[in-house]
């Protein structure tokens, strides 16, 4: 069984930076190398949307147009950990924050979508103030 843990949202004002963190355990640092991983968001109302998601080698990342060039997805995998810098932040990207990760190795299918996605996190909130 695969638990992750975010970390790292609070309150911020508009333009200002925070960086989570999505601590994995239940799988060995050979494993968690081999898993892509994504980061979604879900704001009151709204359906749980893509935001980022990073390939098991770390090699490719790719990003909802609308944190294209504001956030960064990264990972380091010898602490089994994929990071959020979200930089010049809106009101509009206030929203609890999940990462998430499948359950078959390698490739990046259809990383868009949740149901992708067999792992999730309990979520952090991050709220941009105006």
């Amino acid at each position: 069984q695969v638990q992750l843990v975010e970390s790292g949202g609070g309150l911020v004002q508009a333009g200002g930076s925070l960086r989570l963190s999505c601590a994995a355990s239940g799988r060995t640092f050979s494993a968690f190398s081999s898993y892509a991983m994504g980061w979604f968001r879900q704001a009151p109302g709204k359906e749980r949307e893509f935001v980022a998601a990073i390939s098991w080698s770390g090699g490719s990342t790719y990003y909802a147009d609308y944190v294209k060039g504001r956030f960064t997805i990264s990972r380091d995998n010898a602490k089994n950990t994929v990071y959020l810098q979200m930089n010049s932040l809106k009101p509009e990207d206030t929203a609890v924050y999940y990462c998430a990760t499948p359950k078959s190795p390698y490739g990046m299918g259809s990383y868009v979508l949740p149901t992708w996605y067999d792992y999730w996190g309990q979520g952090t909130q991050v709220t941009v103030s105006s």
